[in-house]
């Protein structure tokens, strides 16, 4: 059934992905959100689009190594005490994915999705100003150690398994690629194939713009009540309600009281990130993100100067943030790339919609055919926004979106 009215909740990368894909189809969309376009998560990430990732957060050794990093002040790690019984459950779910089992079958299932990024995005912006703001020539990982880079072992064994390609660089390599990088760095790991944005923000934003150029709407609308009726959808706030023929939810972290009310429990927390802004003038400096694997942060060159990415806290959606961290982070920086200004410009704090298996929620409610789910999509919103996108159309069109969503389906947990 084609020229349906439909429903996005939630206008970060994921909605405006979804939004166009449903708009090509031909149906009516509006695109809702409490904000602006943009407002969470997907405008203070790394930028990067990664082809084929395929290495689960959930990784063997991770309860090893993440009760060390707990161990260290200031670490890229943090649980708030306050917090800590109401993650637990969620906690004791992400230990048991680490499981080798469990890391292989998650990792196939996650290269099932990025294995289509590149070619995804490249549908979505056919034939419109979008693919301008795309940058080429990959990310590297660096590596001050042996030791560090042998730690990377079991994330590159499964991008072996599953075919994803990557170089191993030597230090010489490492210079040629980024020569203002300090020369402390022995090995690192090197996807030229990935593509990244130098202003996700302007990105997302673009894709409103676009979308409403072409018929559709935008609409800040904080839905709080979701109901499935007999041939509609009704959206509620206080303020008052809009019904449509189909509703996505894509509202990142904040998806679990609507699945909830559609009778889908989903094991989704917050992975709190943060980012530091370096005002700069980043073409001499960096050609692409760098993320060092010995202190667990990217550099990524945007168009408003140097962005610093780290920090995973699980705190929840409502606590203040806590910069000391991200700050703390800048004799590394400077120490790593000599030729920053460390002048701090802004510093943010959003939330990660996480699962903990690392797989996002993609298909139907269990409630209805008339609302669709995409959301979790944690460290990979980027990569994955025209994806799922795509995938969305295709499920509302009774089209074979060419993969199967069971291993993604609400009530796996």
């Amino acid at each position: 059934m084609s020229d349906q009215s439909i429903a996005i909740i939630g206008a970060g990368i994921i909605g405006a992905s979804t939004a166009l894909a449903l708009q090509q189809d031909g149906h009516r969309v509006t695109l809702l959100d409490r904000q602006e376009p943009c407002a969470g998560a997907s405008f203070g990430n790394a930028g990067l689009i990664v082809n084929g990732s395929c290495a689960p957060t959930a990784m063997p050794g991770i309860v090893r190594d993440g009760l060390r990093m707990l161990a260290r002040p200031l670490s890229a790690l943090s649980v708030r005490p306050a917090y800590f019984m109401k993650i637990l459950p969620w906690l004791i779910r992400f230990a048991a994915e680490s499981r080798r089992s469990n890391v292989l079958r998650n990792a196939r299932h996650l290269h099932a999705l990025t294995n289509r990024a590149i070619d995804s995005w490249k549908q979505l912006t056919k034939s419109t100003q979008l693919g301008r703001l795309l940058e080429s020539g990959g990310w590297i990982k660096v590596y001050e150690t042996e030791q560090s880079f042998a730690a990377t072992t079991n994330a590159r064994a499964l991008m072996d398994d599953n075919g994803t390609p990557y170089e191993i660089l030597t230090a010489a390599d490492i210079q040629d690629l980024e020569p203002q990088l300090a020369p402390i760095f022995e090995r690192g790991i090197y996807q030229s194939d990935s593509l990244w944005l130098s202003n996700p923000d302007q990105m997302v934003r673009s894709m409103v713009d676009l979308l409403q150029s072409r018929g559709g709407t935008y609409r800040q609308f904080d839905v709080h009540s979701i109901r499935v009726e007999d041939d509609s959808v009704r959206l509620s706030n206080p303020d008052g309600s809009t019904s449509f023929d189909k509703v996505v939810v894509a509202t990142g972290a904040w998806s679990k009281p609507l699945c909830q009310q559609l009778g889908d429990k989903v094991s989704l927390d917050t992975e709190r990130g943060y980012h530091l802004m370096l005002s700069t003038d980043t073409r001499n400096l960096l050609t692409r993100p760098v993320f060092n694997g010995d202190s667990s942060f990217v550099l990524s060159p945007m168009e408003q100067g140097l962005r610093l990415t780290t920090q995973i806290e699980f705190a929840g959606l409502d606590a203040a943030p806590d910069y000391r961290r991200v700050r703390s982070l800048l004799p590394t920086a400077r120490r790593m790339l000599p030729g920053i200004d460390a002048a701090e410009s802004s510093v943010w704090m959003g939330c990660r919609p996480s699962l903990p298996d690392s797989l996002p929620v993609l298909g139907f409610a269990s409630a209805s055919q008339n609302v669709l789910y995409a959301f979790g999509h944690q460290h990979l919103g980027i990569t994955l926004g025209p994806v799922t996108g795509l995938i969305i159309a295709d499920l509302i069109a009774g089209r074979d979106p060419g993969i199967d969503l069971e291993p993604y389906k609400a009530s796996r947990f």
